[in-house]
């Protein structure tokens, strides 16, 4: 426990320690675009936050890697995980780089997204077999080629589910960082029964998250002093994605005796960490298909925006997808720990359901009702206030506080110079 807290608290110090040096280089280098039509900032921010977390994530991996009990279940786990999220987030951070920096085609950006999984591949971080039920058939092994394409299908949904969510300050880092800690809570009630190497890999790349998204979100929460950009939100998608690798293939033969449902946990829990990330890109690309437009064409009607829509404000609707992401994350990894009957499940999704009732709230208020404000009185956050206008002096006032002038006047002085001159009174000469 000690090892993780460890190599956590080393990721956030180095993470947060080079967030200001990277946010010099980024306004150096110019990588902080205009504001476009479907940001919700209203001034241009340094992006490339990205390069930070790759440093602390690189940091927390090298001491992880030599650490007592960590390092010798990294040094003998199948596909070197070390180095293979070191090459692989290397690579997805410069493909992010490239498209905060210059701007990035979506099929070149997808293809950076195929070749860092291809790197998890290569180094044999892969799914082998997925876990299903006795009922359903049993575990289903995978041949090397399906383990592929199904590896690198989950590695590049989970990147561009993360990077769809990463619409206002702190949104994708907080999320991340609840998934994070779910999948580590998982991989630590499954340590507790079953030892092996995938189990604290699984656990040693969930802590390394979980410190990197914290040593981010201080700089990154509203307002935002710098933003992760593509090169953070495809990074942390794509380690997130790895820790779910990792602890996915897990016969469900071996949990029987653990909890009432354990045949469904292996494929539970990855899907309930991702559920809000998952759920927002569902329905953006059935959104921008139905309009006839490109799954990956930008658009201003991801679930943060409507929140902001219907009249949160910006940290109020960080915070409430925060407690959807935790609600379905943490639910049903306490599902798993004590024990309970399936029946809970609906619970779960009935407590969703009132979160998202509670974001409906201010939408209700405003249409009327008791406590609701009169439209006249609506506070305005938009800018400091401007106070009362000041008085309109008289024109004769004017020219009376006006200093004399010895000489040439201004207006001759510009005429004979050539230069066109501009009446302080428009409307005479």
């Amino acid at each position: 426990m000690r090892e993780y807290l460890f190599m956590a608290l080393i990721a956030a110090a180095v993470t947060y320690l080079l967030v200001p040096l990277v946010r010099r280089f980024a306004i150096r280098i110019g990588a902080m675009p205009e504001v476009r039509d479907r940001d919700v900032h209203t001034t241009p921010t340094p992006r490339l936050g990205g390069l930070a977390m790759y440093g602390g994530l690189v940091a927390g991996l090298l001491v992880a890697g030599e650490l007592a009990n960590t390092g010798v279940a990294l040094s003998e786990a199948d596909g070197h995980p070390v180095v293979a999220l070191i090459v692989a987030g290397g690579l997805i951070t410069l493909t992010g780089f490239l498209d905060d920096w210059w701007g990035m085609d979506a099929f070149i950006k997808l293809a950076g997204q195929i070749a860092a999984a291809g790197v998890l591949v290569a180094f044999d971080l892969r799914l082998v077999y997925i876990p299903l039920p006795k009922d359903w058939g049993g575990s289903t092994s995978l041949d090397y080629t399906l383990s592929t394409i199904i590896t690198i299908m989950v590695v590049v949904v989970t990147i561009n589910a993360v990077n769809f969510v990463d619409g206002l300050d702190g949104l994708a880092a907080g999320i991340v960082c609840i998934a994070g800690m779910a999948t580590w809570a998982y991989s630590i009630f499954l340590s507790q029964s079953i030892s092996g190497d995938r189990i604290t890999t699984t656990a040693a790349i969930a802590a390394i998250l979980i410190g990197t998204c914290l040593g981010f979100l201080p700089h990154n929460f509203h307002p935002a002093k710098i933003f992760m950009g593509d090169t953070g939100a495809m990074l942390i998608g794509l380690v997130l994605a790895s820790s779910i690798v990792t602890v996915t293939p897990l016969d469900p033969a071996v949990i029987e005796d653990m909890n009432k449902v354990p045949v469904l946990l292996p494929l539970m829990v990855p899907a309930a960490v991702l559920v809000l990330p998952l759920v927002d890109l569902i329905t953006a690309v059935v959104r921008r298909t139905s309009y006839g437009m490109s799954p990956f064409a930008p658009d201003r009607g991801h679930l943060h925006h409507r929140l902001l829509d219907i009249g949160h404000s910006h940290r109020r609707s960080v915070l409430i997808m925060y407690a959807w992401a935790f609600l379905f994350a943490f639910g049903i990894v306490a599902m798993s720990t004590v024990g309970v009957p399936v029946l809970m499940f609906p619970l779960v999704i009935v407590l969703a359901l009132a979160v998202l009732v509670l974001m409906a709230a201010p939408r209700w208020r405003g249409k009327g009702g008791a406590h609701a404000a009169p439209r006249s009185k609506q506070p305005d956050d938009d800018g400091p206030p401007t106070g009362p206008m000041p008085p309109i002096t008289p024109e004769t006032e004017i020219r009376r506080r006006m200093p004399p002038t010895d000489g040439p006047s201004s207006q001759e002085r510009a005429t004979a110079e050539g230069n066109p001159v501009i009446p302080v009174f428009p409307g005479r000469s």
